[in-house]
């Protein structure tokens, strides 16, 4: 009826570190996490206690009340009456068990209405000789149908059902005039004995589950906070080798402009520091938190060549949806590598929807080599490039598609 938290395999979203670590989708997958690991426990445990509630049901229904009602039905006032109304509840508690365990939605209002007919039928036929034996079985088993049958309702639903038994077992007792001191406390004593034991399952089942929710949203939270942290440690690895690597190209310029080997007004030097000056940029722009990490690269590359004395048409339509570094990382790169060689205008577009995001540069042609650094780096094949010139512009774009 219940599941151990820390017995359970506690798998929540994976936080992916190919390519950078991305903040945002890590406390994504912190809650899509802890959400998972949290349900997953609750639908185990929930399994569990609906396994026990209608093994315990039929279990009685079967081993208990049919042979206390075959052995007295010469007994009864209107045996056929009673025995149909077992039959009756044994099809009810079939059909309802099978669609607990199939997690189906149950017809409660309707089974509950049949449920409490039976009762009045059954105290109604009895008969007074056999009021309190073993053969009037709703004392003792209605109540686990009432609980089988109101399965993932409030607990308060579940007493109102117990207070109309109640109601009519008492009615029946008065009625059969067995309103005798003795009488009247094996009455109580029977709806005591046959009600609690099933409202304390159906509350411990509930209570049950909600404790184990809680432990195991507590373990999966803190089995993706420790995956965030090793995911960040080896993000910033990276990102340091590639500092490194971006500022071993700005420093051989440097380095050449200062020991004279490189002349500032060469145009393949001053490109050469507007590649370097334009990777920089995106470097750092890559990790800033923000709603769009991909407009706000793009956007921080145009502002370069913008300052640089280039004219940029920047459009935007549709909103980007969450990328990861790798992936933003090839969609940006080639184009700033071509925006590193113009001088004259430029037209970057940005085209995205949830499932499709395409980035566009337009530069004039001019004579003289393609952009290097132009092709991104090979990866899932998500990122496609295309680049063509016709003798008058340049055309270069990127596209993602999930």
């Amino acid at each position: 009826m219940s599941a151990d938290p820390e017995a359970i395999r506690l798998t929540p979203a994976v936080i992916p570190v190919t390519g950078g670590y991305d903040g945002r989708a890590a406390t994504t997958a912190v809650k899509v996490g802890v959400g998972q690991a949290a349900a997953a426990v609750a639908r185990v445990s929930d399994r569990g206690a609906r396994i026990v509630a209608v093994t315990i049901a039929l279990i009685w229904h079967l081993a208990i009340a049919l042979p206390a009602v075959l052995s007295a039905r010469t007994q009864l006032a209107v045996p056929q009456v009673v025995l149909g109304a077992w039959l009756l509840v044994a099809a009810v508690g079939l059909l309802a068990g099978v669609r607990l365990l199939r997690d189906t939605p149950l017809p409660t209002p309707p089974l509950v209405g049949l449920l409490l007919a039976v009762d009045v039928a059954v105290f109604a036929t009895v008969g007074r000789a056999q009021l309190f034996s073993p053969a009037n079985w709703v004392w003792g088993t209605l109540a686990w149908f009432f609980l089988v049958v109101l399965w993932g309702r409030p607990v308060r639903w579940l007493l109102a059902l117990l207070a109309a038994h109640a109601a009519t077992a008492l009615t029946a007792v008065v009625l059969h005039d067995a309103t005798g001191a003795a009488d009247l406390a094996r009455a109580a004593m029977a709806l005591y004995g046959t009600s609690s034991l099933p409202v304390a399952v159906f509350a411990g089942a509930l209570m049950l589950g909600l404790l184990l929710r809680d432990r195991a949203a507590s373990a999966a939270a803190s089995n993706v906070m420790l995956a965030e942290r090793e995911a960040a440690e080896r993000a910033r690895g990276e990102r340091r080798d590639r500092l490194a690597v971006v500022s071993d190209a700005a420093t051989e310029v440097l380095t050449e402009l200062a020991q004279g080997r490189a002349d500032p007004s060469d145009p393949d030097v001053q490109r050469r520091c507007v590649r370097a000056a334009a990777r920089l940029r995106r470097l750092i722009a890559e990790s800033d938190d923000v709603p769009h990490p991909l407009l706000h690269e793009l956007r921080a590359a145009a502002d370069l060549a913008e300052r640089d004395g280039l004219s940029i048409d920047l459009v935007t339509i549709g909103t980007p949806p969450p990328l990861s570094v790798q992936v933003r990382r090839r969609l940006v790169e080639p184009l700033t590598a071509t925006l590193a060689d113009e001088r004259d205008w430029a037209r970057l577009t940005i085209v995205a929807n949830p499932d499709e995001v395409v980035v566009s540069l337009v530069v004039p042609d001019r004579a003289g080599p393609d952009a290097t650094g132009g092709q991104p780096e090979q990866g899932d094949g998500q990122v496609e490039y295309l680049y063509e010139r016709d003798g008058e512009i340049r055309w270069t774009q990127t596209r993602w598609r999930r």
